[in-house]
């Protein structure tokens, strides 16, 4: 699954008219790095979720034929259904197995297809070290284990594997929650994996090689020169 639902409201005005993961770097659009690698670590289908400017996306990348993938769009309608939503939204399309999540609004050279298999565990994260814009990062890796509390801390980098086990008794674990009581729900993802977390069922990695986050038109700049250079 790509996450490519979002608004970009700090890379204005350039996703007015662009939706973010369509944007260019380093001479095709960011989405298409996605699709390369998620095409060459041997996936297949590829669930694409949309909200601003979806048209967009079906007239760029097409049924993902040239990539040697299915694509599927998973519109959500004007008003995004944030992380958690989004991905709750496309599990009829994603199924029971474990699937492979890719923020649209990053780039990485992370080899996708060194993802693990789960066994046990609902999800597995790669984190990196805290950008200089991240703040002091948002979770703690400890002999493979990811934590939400503690010292000393990474950024997850918007890659991972997880399974729809992550789902189970969502409702009850976001009570008082008032977007997950809306139809259809919208809520962040990060609340279910602090849960999990709890009950030592995420895992993680920690990523020191090539990663940006494109969200503000500095950052894509600094991403383009770097990857170009």
């Amino acid at each position: 699954m790509i996450f490519a639902a979002g608004r970009g409201e700090r890379l204005r005005p350039l996703t007015d008219t662009t939706p973010k993961p369509l944007l260019p770097v380093a001479g095709k659009p960011l989405i298409e790095w996605h699709l390369e690698r998620l095409a060459d670590a041997g996936i297949r289908d590829v669930v694409v979720n949309t909200s601003h400017l979806a048209d967009r996306f079906p007239a760029a990348l097409g049924d993902g034929a040239r990539w040697g993938l299915a694509i599927h769009y998973r519109p959500e309608g004007s008003e995004p259904l944030e992380t958690g939503g989004g991905m709750l939204n496309a599990l009829p399309l994603l199924g029971e197995a474990p699937f492979v999540l890719v923020n649209g609004d990053v780039w990485s050279d992370y080899a996708l297809s060194s993802l693990p298999a789960l066994t046990d565990d609902w999800a597995h994260l790669v984190l990196v070290p805290p950008p200089a814009h991240g703040g002091d990062g948002d979770f703690r890796l400890e002999a493979g284990r990811v934590h939400g509390d503690g010292a000393p801390r990474l950024t997850y980098a918007g890659i991972g594997v997880f399974r729809a086990a992550l789902f189970d008794g969502w409702r009850e674990a976001l009570a008082g929650d008032a977007g997950a009581a809306r139809t259809p729900p919208r809520f962040r993802l990060a609340p279910l994996l602090r849960r999990a977390m709890q009950l030592n069922r995420i895992g993680g990695e920690c990523y020191t090689g090539r990663w940006f986050d494109i969200g503000t038109p500095e950052r894509l700049a600094e991403a383009e020169a770097a990857i170009t250079a």
